[in-house]
């Protein structure tokens, strides 16, 4: 398997996906569906809600699959 790396931004995060450590939990697609809607392509809008919804829900991915950098940390 390809180890391939998504990454979608706001602005102010990025999430960053990668596919082959997911485990399909659903943790994220029912903890913010206007974000994370595997039904939609690309299944990530990072723009459907805000920097700290985001974040607190990433911090939940099981698997690591889901990670964020902040843009402009420090700045």
């Amino acid at each position: 398997m390809k180890d391939i790396t998504m990454k979608y931004s706001n602005g102010e995060v990025t999430i960053i996906w990668k596919p082959s450590l997911c485990i399909h939990s659903g943790k994220c697609v029912r903890g913010l569906p206007a974000v994370f809607d595997n039904k939609r392509k690309p299944w990530i809008d990072a723009k459907a809600a805000g920097t700290y919804e985001i974040v607190e829900q990433v911090k939940k991915c099981p698997s690591g699959a889901l990670t964020y950098l902040m843009n402009h940390e420090g700045a």
